[in-house]
């Protein structure tokens, strides 16, 4: 299958009482890029995530965040016992100096500092790093999905260009004979003008037709763009991660199409091959977001 380097997945699953959400979001990059954002309870585990996500994308930047609580998370408060009795015979022995009467008040106490205090609940960052995981994959799975769908599309529109530049190429094959005789036709039509009646050598016609079929052949570099067109619909039918192979392929057939261009001396192949590099930049465009 084929895939873009663009995607998201996302899953979630609370762990015990915690919310656990775990998203994956991908785009374009030369090589696989993993950047992670964790709590500080499975900072340790970086490494692992990052190994996981890399065995199954070949390339792309990767952003993981993983979010364990959040704002939604579940706290306990905790009583300070020991120090709420401090709180407690201080107050009293400040009522026996002073000489007051009544006793304590328990908003006095409740009010007191740090007493009562908020404090995150306990996990084991195992067990929580295996959850995690388990939700990587299924967000995983769903990037893939987004990345396939994408790529498939990007495929098909990059196989309909390249079947118009191999149209377009041979109208371009064609083209060449036609060329030479309208060539030949020119050459002795304006010899003739020049030469005012004398007699002209047809040998000597036949010679500088020859020279300019030389210097405007083009025949191999059709053969070449032949055998880099047919490279692409293979990698393109193969599927996997072809983004480099197909952007070596454009290049090589950018340079072919523009030595066609510099050696033939036409008004129409001229614009055919203006059609070919615009297909062709296209085509580069596109290919730039599959894996």
């Amino acid at each position: 299958m084929i895939a873009s380097m663009t995607g998201y997945g996302r899953a979630e699953a609370p762990f015990g009482d915690l919310p656990v959400t775990v998203e994956v979001r991908s785009v374009n990059h030369r090589f696989c890029e993993v950047a992670a954002r964790l709590p500080k309870s499975l900072s340790a585990y970086e490494t692992r995530f990052r190994k996981v996500i890399q065995s199954r994308i070949a390339r792309g930047r990767v952003d993981l965040t993983v979010n364990a609580g959040g704002d939604r998370q579940v706290k306990r408060v905790a009583v300070d016992l020991a120090l709420a009795k401090e709180y407690h015979d201080a107050y009293r022995n400040l009522k026996e100096q002073l000489g007051l009467a009544g006793e304590v008040p328990l908003d006095a106490l409740i009010s007191a500092r740090d007493v009562f205090t908020c404090v995150e609940p306990e996990v084991d960052p195992a067990a929580l790093a295996e959850h995690v995981e388990a939700l990587m994959a299924k967000a995983l799975d769903g990037l893939d999905g987004m990345r396939r769908q994408e790529g498939e599309t990007i495929a098909e529109d990059v196989a309909q260009r390249l079947r118009r530049v191999a149209a377009t190429l041979e109208r371009v094959e064609g083209r060449a004979p036609r060329m030479m005789a309208e060539y030949s036709a020119r050459l002795r039509a304006r010899a003739s003008a020049l030469a005012e009646g004398v007699d002209i050598d047809p040998s000597r016609l036949a010679q500088e037709v020859a020279l300019y079929a030389e210097r405007c052949d083009y025949t191999e570099e059709i053969t070449r763009l032949r055998s880099h067109l047919a490279q692409c619909e293979q990698a393109l039918t193969g599927g996997g991660s072809i983004g480099r192979v197909l952007d070596f392929l454009a290049q090589e057939l950018n340079r072919e199409v523009n030595t066609i261009g510099s050696k033939a001396n036409d008004a129409e192949v001229t614009s055919a091959v203006v059609t070919v590099k615009s297909e062709l930049e296209k085509v580069r465009e596109q290919i730039q977001n599959l894996e």
